[in-house]
């Protein structure tokens, strides 16, 4: 039997909560994690429509982009709308979960899926998301110690390197030291110099984790005094973080590059718009799901072509383009989200080797409704 903490525990390891931004409201917000699930529907925003869909296609997990509680509540009362579709889920049996800016980051997020829906081929992030800042811890422990402290050091979180758990370096040497008066020495006597076979031990750890790892140390170690080394390790940029940057197989131009856009994205009233010349060639791009206007500068960094992203406003545009920045496309905020509800269906159906169904929403939930153009040409040409 398939549960909701298994779905829950596939999404989480491809996008862990943690690398959320501080303000942002990811996880389960109703549901058990015990309880057995059949059928899981990915949506971007949950709201009424998508609401309904789950409740129509008998779903007992809807998994959305956007946070349905992201500023702090005091209740979720039945008569406030967001309130309503919390006691609609639970009387409904559908448990909520929201992958929000930790989706933005990580690998298989919403801009890799932005990214090849538009049939880019990502070179990496627009903005690295910093790696951890780790340490080296190196010590030294009798041989027949050894292994008792190096599984402490891991028992206490060291060891962790990427998706490898439990590394270290070890080569055995002799150490010499000289107990002197006042020390109680587990090995040797006051006042004689003692030669023993050591384990050097070196592993990596999580900066968060020094003062875990060297308690768990001295804890273990036989020693009275315990002699380790502590180095830092810069914190270097990543390989994940907001927005990607790809190249197409070959230069088109911008106006051309738009239509691709649009061609590539669930049509809304906004459409897609682009500013600059509608001639310059584009081949490099970034783009940021969501909102990205707070990336601009980064894009103009990354020298890329044309950059697409959501949300932009006149002056931000304006100024940038005055600037030399790239070319721009502005794509409306939904359209641009939802080819990551595909790309998360597809990781929860292949993490759980296709025990559950999974579906997309086709609920179109951008709140912009109608769109219009001037079909007189107005006053000014």
């Amino acid at each position: 039997m398939t549960t909701i903490g298994d779905v829950l525990a596939v999404l989480e390891s491809a996008y862990p909560p943690g690398t959320a931004e501080s303000w942002d409201a990811v996880g389960l917000v109703c549901g058990d994690r015990a309880e057995p699930v059949r059928r899981v529907l990915f949506c971007v925003d949950p709201v009424e429509s998508t609401v309904d869909e789950a409740v129509e296609v008998g779903a007992e997990l809807l998994v959305a982009h956007h946070p349905l509680l992201l500023r702090g509540v005091k209740g979720v009362p039945a008569d406030d709308p967001k309130g309503a579709l919390v006691h609609r889920l639970i009387r409904s049996g559908i448990a909520l979960y929201t992958a929000h800016t930790n989706a933005d980051a990580a690998h298989d997020g919403v801009s890799d899926a932005l990214a090849s829906a538009l049939g880019l081929t990502v070179t990496g992030p627009l903005t690295p998301a910093p790696e951890p800042e780790r340490d080296v811890l190196t010590t030294y422990v009798p041989v027949e110690h050894a292994r008792q402290v190096l599984a402490a050091l891991h028992a206490a979180g060291a060891g962790g390197a990427g998706d490898y758990r439990e590394t270290a370096w070890t080569v055995d040497g002799t150490g010499q030291f000289r107990p002197v008066g006042g020390a109680n020495p587990t090995i040797g006597t006051v006042g004689e110099l003692e030669y023993v076979r050591e384990t050097r031990i070196e592993t990596v750890l999580d900066r968060r984790s020094r003062a875990r790892v060297v308690a768990a140390l001295r804890a273990a170690h036989p020693y009275e005094e315990v002699a380790f080394d502590l180095n830092e390790i810069p914190g270097l940029p990543g390989t994940t973080g907001i927005g990607r940057v790809g190249e197409l197989p070959s230069a088109e131009p911008l106006a051309v590059f738009a239509q691709r856009v649009a061609d590539a994205l669930p049509a809304t009233a906004w459409g897609v718009r682009a500013a600059g010349d509608p001639a310059r060639p584009v081949k490099r791009v970034a783009v940021c799901g969501g909102a990205g206007d707070g990336y601009l500068g980064a894009a103009t960094r990354a020298g890329v072509d044309a950059y697409v992203t959501s949300d932009l406003r006149h002056h931000p545009v304006s100024e940038h383009l005055a600037a030399g920045g790239p070319a721009l496309v502005d794509v409306a905020h939904w359209a641009g989200e939802w080819p990551w509800c595909a790309r998360a269906a597809d990781i929860v159906s292949t993490g759980l080797g296709g025990t559950v169904d999974v579906l997309v929403s086709a609920r179109r939930t951008d709140p912009w409704t109608v769109g219009a153009t001037n079909r007189t040409g107005g006053p000014l040409k």
